[in-house]
């Protein structure tokens, strides 16, 4: 089926995509269990994220001097948040929450939020470890979000549209990875660097005795460790519509469609952090904007000239 036309989810619409968000963040979580388990000899490791998630809400809440509180809450319940603002205008096949004429913005400034969100964490504990971490994290936004808009816009210049309905539906006979893989490139890494995993997690790093994680425990931590599952479960989401045709695909519905390239490529990208190293932010920087900055505006160039040439023939 196609992408085609997208139609908004009735009254309970919100309900059902932040409980569809919350099963792929789980199944991405016992994913990277499983994996963990295997690397470590051992066969079983899919409880493993039930039996963390037990242990973190019968641990007490560390306290720290004067620390911010409510920044500091702000922060560790904010990755969670931005990621179910983010999917409100994914179309999932022929459905979407909110069909917003703007989704791609929509998108991209939930991706800012996330900057303040982490930074807040580190902030509100009035500890070092965390504030250097949320400085990181801040570091490393610099390089990977230029580089990040400019692959957001080939699609949008493809589709000749902002909407995420549109650019679904642009793609039906060609997928947009196709002929943007440098835009899908640089979008897939973007989506580990704002979901903190490898090689992005300096800001959560073991040097900094866990950074924006480390005074954080309980109810806190398993915030904030599942709001980095669900930001990577939306990112896989997005780079399916975006790049991967959405919901298109033969014989089973387009839903279907949507959820399995959206699976598939969640634990693809479980299993290939788990094969890249840790890298600071003064390495990413460097191949950030003098390599991969370059490479999609001549992309993007690419792309303008072909969709004009297309459009004036």
């Amino acid at each position: 089926m196609s992408g085609g036309a997208v139609q908004q989810l009735p009254y309970w619409g919100p309900v059902a995509a932040v409980a569809a968000l919350a099963v792929l963040a789980f199944s991405a979580a016992v994913a990277d269990g499983v994996m963990s388990a295997r690397a470590g000899g051992m066969r079983r490791g899919g409880f493993a994220p039930v039996a963390e998630g037990a242990r973190l809400l019968r641990q007490r809440r560390r306290t720290t001097i004067a620390a911010d509180a409510v920044l500091r809450q702000v922060g560790v319940a904010g990755l969670v948040v931005a990621a179910a603002l983010k999917v409100a205008v994914l179309p999932v096949g022929a459905w979407v929450v909110s069909d917003l004429e703007v989704g791609l913005v929509w998108f991209n400034a939930m991706d800012v939020l996330v900057w303040a969100f982490v930074w807040l964490a580190g902030w509100g504990a009035n500890s070092v470890y965390p504030l250097v971490g949320g400085y990181r994290f801040l570091a490393l936004a610099l390089a990977y979000e230029l580089p990040l808009m400019f692959a957001l816009t080939g699609p949008a210049v493809a589709a000749g549209s902002l909407r995420m309905g549109d650019i679904v539906a642009a793609q039906e006979g060609l997928w947009f990875v196709v002929w943007m893989p440098v835009a899908f490139l640089v979008f897939v890494a973007a989506v580990l660097a704002f979901s903190l995993q490898r090689p992005f997690t300096a800001p959560i790093s073991a040097d900094l005795g866990g950074g924006v994680l480390a005074e954080l425990s309980g109810m806190d931590r398993l915030l904030l460790l599942g709001g980095r599952y669900s930001l990577l479960a939306a990112g896989s989401g997005f780079a399916v519509d975006l790049f991967l045709g959405g919901g298109s695909g033969p014989w089973f519905p387009d839903w279907l469609w949507f959820l399995a390239k959206t699976v598939a490529l969640l634990w693809l990208l479980v299993a290939l952090r788990r094969r890249i190293p840790q890298l600071r932010p003064e390495q990413l920087m460097a191949p950030a904007w003098v390599v991969g900055l370059p490479l999609v505006l001549v992309q993007l160039l690419i792309v303008s000239i072909i969709t004009i040439a297309g459009r004036g023939s």
